[in-house]
């Protein structure tokens, strides 16, 4: 399996935004640069795992979520409550679930 870079730094970004914390916020609690922040969320630079883990811990969330996409907290009832629900829909479904849920991520509510 290889990383997709890109995609990790546009994942970071997202979750910054999220959150709504700027580059320099992120910079200053993890004690990075903005510009290497900005490098990584733009795959100009690929973060050492320590800078990822600074990363992860200042957006508070896992390495999966910006290594492969995968959003994963056990002790979170609602989210397991909804990957139930989830699993008993048909493919069809579960792809239309999907583009919802992209679609509220995205969306400035």
């Amino acid at each position: 399996m290889e990383i997709d870079y890109k995609e990790l730094g546009e994942r970071i970004a997202k979750r910054r935004k999220v959150l709504n914390l700027t580059q320099d916020d992120v910079a200053g609690a993890t004690g990075l640069s903005n510009n290497h922040i900005s490098n990584i969320e733009n795959n100009h630079s690929i973060p050492s795992i320590e800078t990822l883990l600074k990363i992860c811990e200042a957006l508070d969330i896992t390495p999966d979520y910006f290594l492969l996409g995968i959003f994963r907290n056990t002790n979170d009832s609602l989210l397991s409550r909804i990957n139930q629900k989830i699993k008993l829909c048909d493919e069809k479904k579960q792809e239309l679930v999907d583009h919802f849920i992209t679609w509220l991520v995205d969306e400035k509510l």
